[in-house]
């Protein structure tokens, strides 16, 4: 059977879905229309509903939006063969793990029950923690005896060592990181697992990624957290694209953020010449690795990888979605969402005068 023919079921799937992505051009003319309009298009009732708090609008809009997002997902992985239905489930398992977070914070504010379930992602059963809405999590004493619950689960591996780091540090900031880190050094194994025709545009796909996240990572640990390099390079993910862990290696300890601009790889070094901060980094680097998904989902036989491919563009868009909704929700000036959604620059006469 040719790939062709054996994938052709999904492939025409992909096609389908891939309407419904946004044009760059869209957004513009989103970002002008009035909430009614938006939820009328986008059938987000829950923006309109004035009777709640515009937290909870906001919280319901968000939570349509991801549901949206992971019913395409559970649609596109029912062709799958087992291995492909793997890495995609992983790959929306983060909003499961958004979650494992949310319970963590709770238990380490001390917040009441009701506070932390209406702060969780309502996910479907193939993606959520099957422990995460047993009395015993809410009922657990503090954050240590959360995780020990959770190790006995699907996602023992992740609690494991968000546990162990922890107990030897009792810092937050570093048990969040940890939860990060194992998950996409999660989704490299499973990509790496592949030996076929998927291989090739799966590195090509998940190794952008990483690449985006990395370089934010690096940035914001070394010059804004202020964290040594070996403490920086610790939490890091090296990719199979360019930023490899050799490179991680030098990136880390130079001392300057131009200083990391200036050492990267081609072609991230022409994209972000001239980037004055981590918004705009943020920003170029995530048009960066668009770009790529975008090369992945039109150019390659990789049925899993375009899907992949949709998934990661799909979400990319309802996040923009999102951040139009909640702008108008909390009644910010129209230049601060043109900057949430990228069509303004983060150094304009507004963000100056806020920052000031």
């Amino acid at each position: 059977m040719t790939l062709a023919a054996e994938h052709a079921y999904l492939n025409t799937r992909v096609s389908v879905m891939a309407t419904r992505l946004l044009e760059p051009t869209a957004i513009g003319p989103l970002s002008r229309l009035p909430l009614s309009d938006l939820a009328e298009r986008f059938r987000l009732s829950a923006i309109l509903d004035e009777q709640h708090s515009a937290r909870a609008r906001s919280r319901a809009v968000e939570q349509s939006l991801i549901q949206v997002l992971l019913a395409e997902l559970l649609i596109l992985v029912r062709p799958m063969h087992t291995a492909e239905r793997r890495l995609v489930l992983d790959w929306g398992g983060k909003y499961a793990l958004f979650n494992l977070k949310t319970l963590i914070r709770g238990k380490l504010h001390n917040l009441d029950q009701k506070e932390i379930r209406d702060n969780l992602f309502e996910l479907p059963e193939q993606m959520r923690l099957s422990e995460q809405v047993s009395a015993d999590l809410f009922r657990a004493e503090n954050v240590l005896e959360l995780l020990r619950q959770l190790e006995a689960g699907a996602h023992r591996t992740i609690a494991r060592q968000a546990r162990e780091i922890y107990e030897q540090q009792r810092e937050p900031f570093e048990l969040e990181a940890a939860i990060d880190q194992r998950y996409y050094a999660g989704l490299i194994r499973q990509a790496m697992a592949f030996t076929d025709h998927h291989l090739d545009p799966l590195k090509r796909l998940i190794g952008a990624e990483l690449d985006r996240i990395n370089l934010l990572w690096l940035l914001r640990f070394r010059f804004s957290y202020m964290l040594s390099p070996s403490e920086t390079f610790y939490h890091l993910v090296p990719s199979m694209r360019l930023l490899t862990r050799d490179r991680l290696l030098q990136l880390v300890n130079l001392e300057s953020f131009q200083g990391v601009i200036d050492a990267l790889p081609p072609p991230l070094d022409q994209l972000l010449a001239d980037s004055r901060n981590i918004v705009d980094v943020q920003k170029r680097i995530g048009r960066y690795a668009a770009g790529e998904a975008y090369r992945v989902l039109h150019r390659t036989q990789s049925a899993v990888a375009r899907a992949l491919a949709y998934l990661i563009l799909r979400e990319r868009d309802l996040l923009f979605l999102f951040a139009l909704a909640q702008g108008q929700i909390l009644n910010l000036p129209a230049a601060a969402i043109e900057i949430a959604v990228e069509l303004a620059e983060p150094g304009c006469h507004w963000a100056g005068t806020q920052a000031a």
